[in-house]
């Protein structure tokens, strides 16, 4: 976290986000983190993950819920959200470096990189 003062309450939600691969909200976070800092605010803790994502230390994913979600996974991968639970799950597909290629011939611009986004029902809640 270059450029930042060290913060304990920063690293720890850095280290949660690290330790989990579902895809909190920063509610989720907020309940986690309580336990180690009981006096922590949730402005506190949205602040942080702004400061994170900002410095490409974790990812804000817009899941089409209303609400972000974050993901301390930088390798690139994409997404499977659960229509039914909402349940975010990493996909780790083969890398679309073709399609951001052919994406740059479409467009007036250079492409960095894509978000690519699978919507559907959950094994769990096809269960159900």
């Amino acid at each position: 976290m270059a450029g930042l003062k060290y913060s304990r309450q920063r690293s720890a939600v850095l280290h949660y986000l690290r330790s989990v691969t579902s895809h909190p909200t920063a509610e989720s976070v907020y309940q986690a983190i309580r336990e180690e800092f009981p006096k922590i605010s949730l402005g506190t803790v949205y602040r942080n993950l702004n400061l994170l994502a900002e410095q490409g230390e974790i990812l804000r994913l817009n899941c089409g819920d209303g609400v972000d979600h974050y993901d301390a996974e930088l390798e690139p991968h994409d997404h499977f959200i659960c229509r039914s639970c909402g349940q975010v799950y990493d996909l780790p597909l083969i890398p679309m470096e073709a399609a951001d290629r052919q994406a740059e011939k479409l467009c007036a611009g250079r492409i960095e990189g894509h978000e690519l986004y699978f919507y559907g029902i959950c094994d769990s809640c096809l269960v159900k």
